[in-house]
């Protein structure tokens, strides 16, 4: 039986995950979490741009999303909730780069 989409969505956040063998300098965790609200900053700014990007195409193709933007919009979802559970401590797993994208 395939999975619905949410449920692809849901094992990617939920599912298993490797949690770092040592416990981390906090100091370090300080920079990690620096360097990622950074970034979280610039997905922001990426997701606006992607957003106004599949308007445009809706309006020119018949009401009809661009899968792979779309697809790319889900992606960039999930990386900014790995990256939130990484800033409020809700897990010790950093988000991509430091860690596979899966």
């Amino acid at each position: 039986m395939a999975e619905s989409d949410e449920e692809k969505v849901a094992g990617r956040l939920h599912g298993e995950q490797f949690e770092p063998e040592k416990e981390e300098n906090i100091l370090a965790r300080l920079v990690y979490m620096l360097l990622i609200a950074v970034m979280i900053s610039l997905a922001q700014t990426v997701l606006g741009a992607a957003t106004v990007l599949q308007f445009i195409v809706m309006l020119t193709n018949n009401k009809q999303p661009n899968e792979r933007l779309a697809d790319f919009g889900t992606d960039l979802g999930i990386w900014i909730a790995k990256a939130a559970r990484f800033q409020t401590a809700a897990s010790n797993v950093k988000p991509w780069p430091w860690t596979e994208l899966d």
